[in-house]
């Protein structure tokens, strides 16, 4: 089954995630479901509930969240719905969205690294056998349209699993960045050989 989306296209909504601390309140958000208060938000994020105001205010500004009063005060929630992922709509080139979607990428990567040096500092993290939770590794290698389709099938099934509501059986709150990127695979160039000498 395709995965549902809710795509963002425009280069100043996609610039509003071009902050770790952002990204990381979008995907927050996403986990959790529904709408929640600051304090629940600050609880997932193990941050103070005071540095998130000024990135919720933005978000909801900017379109990305929504922000409604509720009898416990204050509460947000994305502007997709449940069982929705909020995606980026790419326009590579030199384009505005792709300028955008760079910085958002590199923030991504600070969020992932961040991340795994937090886990890997902690001695209880699973890092081997099917529960394992730590995993850092790069791949590269040669595909056809087989082999892409499948790959982006895996990615997109990865993504659901994630997206999936939490319940009581599911306890740990886990991260997964990716970047699929195609190479240049240029031949090695040979070196010239030099004119005029002699090996002996």
């Amino acid at each position: 089954m395709a995965q549902r989306r809710h795509w963002v296209e425009r280069a100043e909504e996609i610039a509003l995630l071009a902050s770790p601390a952002r990204i990381e309140i979008m995907d927050t958000l996403e986990a959790l479901g529904g709408a929640v208060t600051v304090a629940e938000l600050a609880a997932a994020l193990g941050r103070p509930a005071d540095g998130l105001y000024y990135h919720l205010r933005r978000l909801a500004d900017g379109g990305l969240i929504e922000e409604t009063l509720a009898a416990d005060g204050r509460r947000y929630r994305t502007r997709t719905r449940p069982g929705r992922r909020l995606s980026l709509r790419y326009r590579p080139g030199r384009t505005t969205n792709a300028r955008a979607v760079r910085r958002v990428a590199a923030s991504i990567a600070r969020v992932a690294q961040r991340d795994f040096a937090r886990a890997l500092a902690d001695p209880a993290s699973v890092v081997a056998g099917p529960r394992r939770e730590l995993w850092a590794a790069r791949g590269k290698g040669w595909v056809g349209p087989a082999e892409l389709a499948e790959i982006n099938r895996l990615l997109g099934r990865l993504s659901a699993l994630l997206l999936a509501p939490r319940t009581p059986r599911k306890t740990k709150l886990v991260a997964l960045s990716w970047v699929l990127a195609p190479l240049d695979a240029k031949p090695a160039r040979r070196a010239t050989p030099r004119r005029g000498r002699t090996h002996g």
